[in-house]
């Protein structure tokens, strides 16, 4: 049982990794560096000033990571249900694997369940927050359309690669922490 367990854990947990590296990590490897400028008075009319935009010259990784935040502070105010269910699906993998591992731990020490057994409650309860985390993240990314869109009406930025490159960056930040922090070590 432990081993049917273990087996089908390891297959999502492999899939957020992957899917984490693929869109999020590569994306921000290859646009991330590229140097952007932004107008600061048209960024702040069209998306607001929280987060506050601390320079308007900086990489793309940066400018993507303000862009990511302000969609989701017009996401909490547009649909509250919806972003608190996000923000909840990423707190659950943020204390859920942690406590099965502390849950494990004991089992083990009290001689309940077996090593492989202790292995497949940590994996399984990380899947399961991967799972979670995964699924929960295209509300997200719809809420960065949106305020890519806004960034693009706005004309803030002097160049058009540089509006690509901050928004593909934005996405690949949420693509990055949709995964439990237990599995961004890889």
């Amino acid at each position: 049982m432990w081993r049917l367990i273990f087996i089908i854990s390891i297959l999502p947990i492999v899939a957020a990794i992957v899917a984490r590296w693929y869109f999020g990590l590569r994306v921000l490897s290859k646009d991330g560096r590229q140097p952007c400028t932004v107008d600061p008075i048209r960024w702040q009319v069209y998306l607001g000033d929280k987060p506050a935009l601390e320079t308007p010259s900086a990489p793309a990784v940066e400018l993507g990571k303000v862009l990511r935040l302000a969609a989701l502070e017009d996401w909490k105010t547009r649909e509250p249900k919806k972003a608190a269910s996000r923000e909840s699906a990423r707190k659950f993998g943020l204390a859920v694997p942690p406590l099965a591992l502390v849950i494990a731990v004991f089992a083990l020490l009290v001689a309940k369940i077996p090593f492989l057994g202790a292995v497949a409650i940590l994996f399984a309860s990380t899947a399961l927050s991967a799972a979670f985390g995964l699924l929960s993240l295209g509300g997200e990314l719809r809420a960065i359309a949106v305020t890519t869109r806004k960034l693009r009406e706005s004309r803030s930025f002097m160049r058009r690669d540089d509006e690509e490159a901050v928004a593909s960056c934005a996405v690949a930040h949420a693509w990055s922490e949709s995964i439990p922090p237990i599995l961004r070590v890889f």
